[in-house]
């Protein structure tokens, strides 16, 4: 990984390249979906990050992959990518929202005197779950489909909403979003770090959170630095990515 292509290829190719490299950003708090568009070397100066010790984790997670960070969707169809997604991604959302919704209140209303943060932490969830859910039906009832019929063959998909350039947009967009919430409830827990006094289901919904982030990251990632790139490489050839690990 010690190379000058290493240091410049953008943090969201690096992780499409090699899944399993997102354990290694994550490790240094490297955002590699939303914020996956900028070359590794900018990324770690922004963070006082340490190039050499990223590039040499990255050296080592390269050489032992493991677990559900190894799959390869670059190689798969943008179909069985969107299925993926819906069933493992859009599933798990809809599953922990509520769970965390009852959380976050609870835990407000217990402790908020004695932690003020707790109210925009209940606050600043709430907002991001009614966005996601929104975004999450946008993409399942208009997008995907239209990657769907790309995938077929099918031509001028889009044209009716000014091709599929639009909806991409609206939805790296709303990632943008998610990620700033994400970032919002990281400062506000300390890195979701318990306090002395905290119960157990406080503790629970600070786990939960941590959960709930990694696998958006992991979610956004999939779409913003795979998917995206492969639709619109397919809806105009012109548009293919540079990048040899993101094929079209």
């Amino acid at each position: 990984m010690k190379t000058t292509e290493g240091s410049t290829l953008t943090v969201g190719e690096l992780v499409a390249q090699e899944p399993n490299r997102a354990r290694v950003f994550e490790q240094f708090g490297i955002d590699y979906c939303c914020g996956g568009k900028i070359p590794l070397a900018e990324a770690c100066a922004a963070g006082d990050i340490s190039l050499d010790a990223v590039q040499d984790a990255l050296e080592k997670s390269d050489s032992h992959k493991t677990s559900e960070y190894d799959k390869d969707w670059c190689k798969e169809s943008m179909t069985s990518l969107v299925d993926h997604i819906v069933a493992t991604h859009h599933a798990y959302l809809r599953e922990e929202f509520p769970r965390l919704t009852a959380m976050t209140e609870k835990v407000a209303r217990v402790h908020g005197e004695r932690h003020a943060e707790l109210p925009q932490v209940r606050d600043v969830f709430a907002a991001m779950r009614a966005e996601l859910e929104l975004h999450m039906q946008k993409e399942e009832l208009i997008l995907f489909p239209m990657i769907a019929e790309l995938d077929a063959g099918a031509a001028d998909v889009g044209k009716h909403c000014g091709g599929i350039e639009n909806p991409i947009r609206m939805m790296e967009n709303e990632h943008d979003g998610a990620g700033d919430a994400l970032g919002t409830l990281r400062e506000l827990t300390d890195g979701f770090a318990p306090p002395a006094d905290a119960c157990n289901t406080y503790r629970v919904m600070l786990e939960s959170l941590a959960g709930l982030e990694a696998d958006l990251h992991q979610h956004i990632h999939k779409e913003n630095n795979i998917l995206f790139p492969k639709a619109l490489a397919c809806s105009d050839p012109g548009m293919l990515p540079q990048n040899p690990g993101v094929p079209g």
